[in-house]
């Protein structure tokens, strides 16, 4: 049986420990309002463009963009949205679980693999897994900037239009509330036309373009998929901080617990110890 000394040590250990879990989960609960509130405030923006596109896109049928292209898919590109930092429980490797199964699939059958990282997790795992990696995006904070993601999706893109990659797949953690994060794999390109969406009027809308349909396009889907790539960064801030503030949360309690258990264990330990002494004396 361990001594009183190793127990006392023990429980000093943990109390040190809860005491940062708890700070952690403080700071974690206060971000979260922000990162909500910034995730929240790029929402409108994309959905905007998409409205925009989708109008400009269906009264220019003498002109299909090559982000809508369907190819024969031989190579398939993952933009892969991570945390910079980690104590936010299975946030990160849940995400990747499940992109390294579609992956894994995808050799079978032929299919060419690569990735465009963001985050420094995302970098350090499939860096260590050994695939190809296009480019990579790290330390955007809390308050992230578009402009670093561009140099990013710029890459991605022009493989695209090059033909060296037949499809792109945005992988990142959705916000679904607090206590839930869901790891979502949702594609890029080719772009599909939103087939649920009900118009708004049976009237066709005529359009006179400056500049030409063409250049125009071009400029609404390249700010459209960057758009979508920054609210993926978003979103998964905030899932983070959930994650993050649960995490430490849960990490507080147990340390709890297990303080507790070694308190009663101390007081075992410190009793046996007295009784032994008492045998010994009166023997």
């Amino acid at each position: 049986m361990a001594n009183t000394k190793e127990v006392r040590k023990q429980i000093s250990s943990i109390k040190s420990t809860r005491k940062i879990t708890s700070a952690l989960e403080m700071v974690a609960a206060s971000k979260i309002k922000k990162t909500q509130d910034l995730m929240f405030g790029g929402r409108p923006y994309s959905e905007k463009v998409k409205e925009v596109i989708e109008h400009i896109a269906s009264s220019s049928s003498e002109y299909s963009h090559p982000f809508y292209e369907e190819r024969k898919n031989k190579s398939s590109c993952y933009i892969v949205v991570g945390s910079d930092k980690g104590l936010c429980g299975g946030l990160n490797i849940n995400l990747f679980k499940k992109i390294v199964a579609e992956a894994a699939e995808n050799q079978k059958i032929g299919v060419e693999t690569s990735f465009a990282l963001i985050g420094v997790k995302a970098v350090t795992f499939f860096g260590n897994l050994g695939g190809k990696v296009l480019g990579q995006a790290t330390k955007l904070g809390d308050k992230p900037n578009p402009e670093d993601l561009i140099g990013l999706t710029k890459i991605v893109l022009d493989e695209q239009k090059k033909g060296n990659i037949d499809r792109v797949v945005l992988c990142s953690n959705k916000f679904v509330n607090t206590m839930t994060q869901e790891p979502t794999l949702q594609q890029l390109i080719p772009l599909s036309h939103d087939e649920n969406e009900e118009p708004q009027t049976s009237m066709q809308w005529d359009y006179i373009y400056e500049p030409e349909a063409k250049i125009l396009l071009d400029g609404l889907l390249t700010r459209y998929i960057e758009s979508l790539i920054f609210q993926a960064v978003l979103e998964n801030n905030a899932c983070e901080q959930a994650a993050k503030m649960i995490a430490m949360k849960n990490a507080t309690e147990n340390a709890g617990d297990l303080i507790k258990e070694l308190e009663l264990l101390y007081n075992n330990v410190r009793q046996a110890a007295i009784t032994q002494e008492l045998s010994e004396i009166v023997g």
